[in-house]
């Protein structure tokens, strides 16, 4: 990988790190299509099993760059094609992807940046970082999935604050509000969230990946549907080499071994 996105892996465990720390890890169009490249490397290679997104440096990620933007008198950027061609795919395949996604957060995660944090499937977030809608600071609306995010995790009347208020939302607060899935010192988030992917990255992968699909559509679904989703995944599912393994490891009263299959 470039520069702009450090791409490392440890056994079933791919990391991928937003790495322009001087810049806060903002984003650039360059950086975008480098993390593209290592979101489908992960979903293509069948012996990654779970991904960690975080930041290099003392940030998680800042948001946009400002500075690959054009202004007048220049003929401005057009934010949305801008939105469109790179935020929008970054967040649809991060959700999509088949495998679990952990965002350990430290420092900041701003605008952006902080909403492709609430992207991932489990945010664990060191006790000083914090998250920022900065969006209304500069005239703008949250973008990448926060509009959308925000009130299905905390509710109308939390999103509505974040979003209009552009202040800043403690890690703890963020856990707290059910915002993320856990704030823990800042000491222990490398161990944490390190341990927490090799867990991941050991158990049923396909039964995961099914559990991020149903749960993701339920949010647009009535209960019926919602219904007819599982059976249909618990269908695939009974035929899958890790439910076999699982029902033995059970009977035998054995650790299972899953395959991710």
């Amino acid at each position: 990988m470039a520069d702009d996105i450090e791409f490392t892996r440890d056994g079933g465990v791919a990391r991928i790190a937003f790495n322009r720390p001087a810049k806060l890890n903002s984003f650039t169009r360059a950086m975008h299509a480098q993390l593209r490249d290592a979101v489908a490397t992960c979903e293509r290679d069948a012996t990654i099993r779970a991904v960690v997104l975080t930041g290099n440096g003392r940030a998680f990620c800042a948001g946009q760059d400002l500075a690959d933007l054009s202004f007048p008198p220049d003929p401005p950027t057009d934010l949305g094609a801008l939105i469109h061609e790179n935020f929008n795919p970054l967040v649809r395949s991060l959700q999509a992807l088949p495998k679990p996604v952990i965002a350990r957060v430290q420092g900041i995660a701003a605008g952006a940046g902080a909403n492709v944090a609430l992207a991932c499937d489990l945010v664990i977030a060191g006790r000083s970082a914090s998250f920022l809608q900065a969006f209304v600071n500069i005239g703008l609306v949250p973008d990448s999935g926060g509009t959308h995010l925000l009130p299905h995790r905390v509710g109308i009347a939390r999103a509505m604050g974040l979003a209009m208020l552009g202040e800043k939302l403690s890690a703890q607060q963020a856990a707290d509000w059910g915002l993320i899935w856990e704030c823990v010192d800042d000491a222990m988030l490398d161990e944490r969230v390190a341990s927490l992917a090799q867990r991941l990255a050991a158990m049923p992968t396909r039964a995961l990946a099914a559990a991020k699909r149903a749960i993701h559509a339920a949010v647009t679904r009535d209960l019926s549907g919602s219904l007819d989703l599982e059976r249909d995944l618990q269908a695939e599912l009974g035929v899958s080499h890790d439910y076999q393994e699982g029902v033995a490891a059970f009977l035998a009263k054995r650790p299972a071994r899953f395959e991710g299959r």
